[in-house]
């Protein structure tokens, strides 16, 4: 089955002006929490903090692989084994999965108990490339090359403008590319804002992190690139800066924390705007309150369909539609907000101040969108798959 990443991927690097736009949705909390990793429950009461199980998030994770719409499903290495491996969900599917192929001690948030994000990161991988390639410790060649797991993972990095360690970092990232070469496994890379750089903080973040993305990148050849970028998304100064320095980096954005809806399709809107080709969202998707619905919404905007205000109305009427309460009334999820990119996030999001806001922005784009939502339970893979080139065309 041909996978609309690479498809996409073809078409972005040979016309950087093409309307192509990558969607991921980070299917692997479970790396980074404890037991509140798969969202709260929709059956939770009053203040009780109800989670879903682990089976209920990975049935979700069938559902939006059944839909078609993302482009990559990124998850933690026990949840592959199962879906990928065992239940071989993605064979005949558009979609690629993907594992985190590091977990950095930035993002051990142990639930409310953690504390390491207040540390400066540090390089660790609970996963191996074979364990993503087979499930197992060494795959035999034969193995690694039948396609029954995942030859994508993404690898994070954290700069905290500490020569210690951020040589620490650099030393295992190239341990891993050079693996990863090796084995045949493809990677994209995750740079995030410094998590404790102390008294050694940059002035101007986005330039330290754009700086550093470009530095690490330099003396990388192309077997062992990155095939996107993921990073916060700073603003329209940053993302063209780094979008436009180099024809081969294809850029990304990271979600962050939930927000609004608006902050969700704000963002995405905002950064294809100027530059970024791909985007993976993760607490956006898992917290919406319906995930199918809110990742329809998110293809529309991608594919510019439908501009971020009218996508947040259309939502709100399919929530109607389906007798689903929302978290906010559509006024206040018309609001946008202050939202946290990086896992270590304690503070409730703000009103974004006016200084900081793009006048007339959220109404950009078109205005209307008449495509009907299809019954995407009934439909083969690949009708899903056509289906999505026939948008993508239009």
């Amino acid at each position: 089955m041909e996978k609309t990443l690479d498809v996409k991927l073809a078409r972005i690097l040979k016309d950087r002006s093409c309307n192509d736009f990558i969607l991921a949705d980070a299917k692997d909390p479970d790396m980074a929490y404890g037991l509140a990793a798969p969202g709260l429950s929709p059956e939770q009461y009053g203040s009780e903090a109800k989670f879903r199980t682990l089976d209920e998030f990975r049935s979700q994770i069938r559902e939006i692989v059944k839909q078609g719409l993302v482009d990559i499903m990124l998850m933690s290495a026990s949840t592959s084994e199962i879906l990928a491996i065992k239940e071989q969900i993605f064979l005949n599917s558009p979609i690629t999965p993907a594992i985190r192929a590091n977990d950095t001690t930035d993002i051990w948030l142990a639930g409310t108990e953690g504390v390491y994000g207040q540390y400066p990161s540090r390089p660790f991988r609970s996963a191996t490339i074979d364990h993503a390639l087979c499930g197992k410790y060494e795959c035999t060649p034969q193995e690694r090359k039948s396609g029954m797991g995942t030859d994508l993972g993404l690898y994070s990095i954290t700069f905290n403008n500490n020569p210690e360690t951020d040589y620490e970092a650099l030393v295992a990232y190239s341990a891993f590319r050079t693996e990863a070469e090796a084995k045949g496994f493809r990677h994209f890379l995750e740079v995030f804002s410094p998590n404790a750089c102390g008294d050694r903080c940059p002035e101007d973040i986005p330039k330290f992190v754009n700086d550093h993305i470009v530095r690490t990148l330099a003396g990388v050849t192309s077997a062992g690139r990155p095939l996107f970028l993921k990073i916060p998304y700073y603003g329209p100064k940053a993302m063209e800066a780094l979008a436009r320095y180099d024809s081969r980096i294809v850029v990304g954005i990271l979600g962050g924390s939930a927000g609004t809806t608006l902050d969700a399709f704000q963002m995405l809107h905002d950064a294809k705007k100027y530059g970024a080709r791909v985007a993976l969202y993760g607490r956006k998707i898992n917290n919406a309150e319906h995930q199918l619905t809110f990742i329809y919404y998110l293809r529309g905007i991608a594919d510019g369909q439908i501009g971020p205000v009218e996508a947040v109305k259309a939502y709100h009427g399919e929530l109607q539609k389906m007798g689903i309460r929302p978290k906010r009334t559509l006024e206040e999820d018309l609001q946008q907000t202050v939202t946290s990119d990086s896992y270590n996030a304690g503070n409730k999001p703000k009103k974004a101040c006016e200084k900081g806001k793009t006048k007339g922005s959220p109404s950009e784009g078109p205005r209307k969108w008449t495509d009907p939502l299809p019954d995407f339970q009934s439909m083969s893979a690949e009708e899903k798959l056509q289906w999505n080139l026939n948008r993508i065309r239009r």
